[in-house]
């Protein structure tokens, strides 16, 4: 008995009555059924899940491809086997094919990115160098091509194997891509959909050579070279701040908070104070320097008040007369009244003294134009 039993159960070995694959990876895209020298029988049952495909090849040969669900394997359902193998009527023994399941699920958060910046003309910056990078999602959707194009004689393929050549046709597409768009560098960020739903268009083409769906291709983020955000920075940083002159004065306002909380830093505080005085009068005196020349006939524009802390206006000496165009004086009343007996100064001079909100007409001030009631009229021609 134990003779005969050893012949049944080696008799028995040699034939494959179920084929199925239960995946235990996450990174597993093909696997080969391990036959060895065994052979399937006839009326075998083959088992595929759901996200699986099965392959059949005889001889090299691709042979039929299954999708999800339990067959028996007969003449009725293996038509192509059947034609290779040249069964002319239903076969009673057993076979040999090489069976192949295929994992046809979506493979997500797969990584691209430029190895290289991507040389471009921008319209603002001119020449940039610009890095990209982002994220895509493919799946096997056509098996019987994918075997042969990509898995070969692999008894097992891991998605590691196949995204280096994708990654590689993303990048490429995506620099010419980019390049021919010429949208502004600063633009880039509002088309990272548009552009990313316009190029995986154009990548299903490449894709189709393998038997792969480019499921998502999205756009993380493009980026400049450091030094040009560093300057982008800085420029952001100017138009935040605006008014230098309001800026400095909150500043200011700050420190003398601060130096409130704090007695032991007063010291340091009215020296900082100072050099905000200071720099407002450099900042006063570069303005003046860099002030558009007033038009002749034009009201000039108002003399500067004097500097804090500097020596106080000569007595009497207030008054500011525009004359041909530029700011004289200070001068007193004495002073105006010598220039409008000469002539200089007339009703329709334009005068100024601190405290005033404009310049005025001589006529229009009541206490100037009392000086020129004192001047006689001019004589009658002869």
């Amino acid at each position: 008995m134990g003779i005969l039993d050893s012949i049944k159960e080696k008799a028995f070995g040699q034939f494959i009555d179920v084929i199925e694959w239960i995946d235990a990876t996450r990174n597993t895209l093909v696997w080969k059924f391990p036959r060895g020298d065994n052979e399937i029988k006839n009326g075998a049952q083959l088992i595929v899940r759901e996200s699986q495909a099965a392959v059949f090849l005889h001889e090299g040969e691709l042979g039929d491809v299954f999708k999800p669900g339990r067959v028996e394997l007969t003449t009725s359902n293996i038509p192509i086997l059947t034609t290779l193998k040249s069964w002319r009527y239903a076969f009673n023994s057993p076979f040999k094919c090489d069976v192949y399941f295929i994992n046809t699920r979506q493979f997500t958060d797969q990584k691209w990115g430029t190895a290289n910046p991507i040389m471009l003309r921008d319209a603002e910056f001119g020449p940039l160098r610009l890095r990209a990078f982002g994220s895509y999602a493919f799946s096997v959707t056509d098996p019987g091509k994918f075997i042969v194009t990509m898995a070969g004689t692999n008894p097992v393929l891991v998605s590691e194997d196949v995204t280096g050549q994708l990654r590689n046709i993303l990048v490429s597409r995506f620099a010419d891509a980019l390049g021919e768009a010429k949208i502004p560098a600063l633009d880039l960020a509002a088309q990272y959909n548009e552009m990313g739903d316009f190029l995986r268009n154009i990548l299903q083409k490449d894709f189709d050579e393998y038997g792969i769906t480019l499921n998502k291709f999205l756009i993380e983020n493009i980026s400049l070279p450091p030094e040009v955000e560093q300057a982008l920075d800085k420029r952001s940083q100017m138009g935040i701040l605006g008014d230098m002159g309001k800026y400095t004065q909150f500043q200011a306002a700050n420190a003398l908070g601060d130096a409130a909380k704090n007695p032991g830093t007063a010291g340091n505080m009215m020296g900082m104070l100072a050099g905000v005085n200071l720099g407002g009068m450099v900042g006063g005196n570069l303005q003046t320097a860099f002030a558009q020349p007033v038009a002749p006939g034009s009201a000039p524009a108002p003399a500067p008040a004097p500097a804090p802390g500097g020596p106080p206006p000569l007595p009497g000496a207030s008054w500011f007369a525009g004359i041909n165009g530029k700011s004289e004086g200070p001068f007193d009343e004495a002073a105006l009244a010598a220039r409008i007996a000469s002539g200089a100064l007339t009703q329709d001079t334009l005068l100024w003294k601190q405290g005033m909100a404009s310049w005025q007409k001589a006529s229009n001030l009541a206490e100037i134009s009392g000086l020129f009631a004192a001047v006689p009229p001019p004589l009658p021609p002869a």
